[in-house]
Order: C-alpha cells, then structure tokens, then sequence
C-alpha cells in the first residue's frame, strides 16, 4: 500500500536509520481501523501475530515506542501546512 519512497521528503537523507515510514503509514491505518490508542497499536505491533504479518515483520520482531506513532503525525501535519494540500 505504502512505500519508503512516499515519505521521503519526510525524513533526513542522512543519520541514523529509523523505522520504516511505510511501515508506520501502515500501522496508522490499522489503528485508525480498530480505534486504538497509539498505546494499543504499539502493543498490537509487538503482540499480535496478524498486525506482524500486516506489517511484514517476524514474530520476534520487538515493536517500537508509541511515541513514533505521533512523531509521524506531526511530520505529517508539517507536511501538509508547508505544501498546503488537505490531509
């Protein structure tokens, strides 16, 4: 649905190497479709065998902090004032 290259704009060229922001798009989306919390989608991330599969990572893959869910918005929502289309 989603790839790397969508939200490069987003993201530093250069640094250290961070999650996969289609990744998180992705995990947006389902929680927007279950009405989670950015607390319970983390936990989603790192407990639940069908979000994993959803996302392409392995079962022992550890999740990430719910605080990225909201870095993303904020990017998002950066984004979208400089460029001003609607989100």
């Amino acid at each position: 649905m989603f790839t790397d290259d969508d939200f490069a704009d987003w993201y530093p060229a250069d640094g250290r190497r961070g999650l996969s922001p289609a990744r998180l798009a992705m995990v947006s989306v389902l929680q927007y479709a279950e009405d989670l919390t950015d607390r319970q989608a983390a936990e989603a991330v790192r407990c639940r065998p069908d979000w994993k599969y959803c996302l392409g990572l392995a079962l022992d893959d550890p999740g990430f902090d719910r605080s990225v869910l909201c870095e993303l918005r904020d990017r998002m929502a950066q984004t979208t004032v400089r460029t001003g289309c609607s989100p």
